[in-house]
């Protein structure tokens, strides 16, 4: 009993770090992949390097987005969308209490 007592301090660190550690990464790199997934043609997007552009196409072969931007059209990486801003758009704005 006494064996089992001295481990219940580590087991619960290993549990307590799982839910504030490793779950939240888990559901942010889903929440990605589901972002990327649903882009489609006429979407305007913002790439991680601030380029703002539409989406024109897409490379499923180099798993890239072809964006148009004002000075022509650019071929990034999927991953590089970090933001759609389509639906920022279309969202009304909320008010501000003063």
């Amino acid at each position: 009993m006494d064996q089992i007592s001295s481990f219940l301090p580590f087991i619960a660190i290993i549990i307590v770090f799982y839910f504030f550690m490793i779950r939240p990464q888990q559901k942010r790199q889903k929440e990605e992949r589901n972002f990327g997934e649903s882009l489609k043609k006429g979407d305007k997007v913002v790439t991680s390097g601030g380029i703002h552009g539409k989406v024109v196409d897409f490379s499923d072969k180099l798993n890239a987005v072809i964006i148009e931007t004002g000075a022509g059209k650019i071929t990034v990486n999927k991953a590089s969308i970090s933001m759609e801003l389509s639906k920022l758009v279309q969202s009304p704005e909320k008010e501000t209490k003063k």
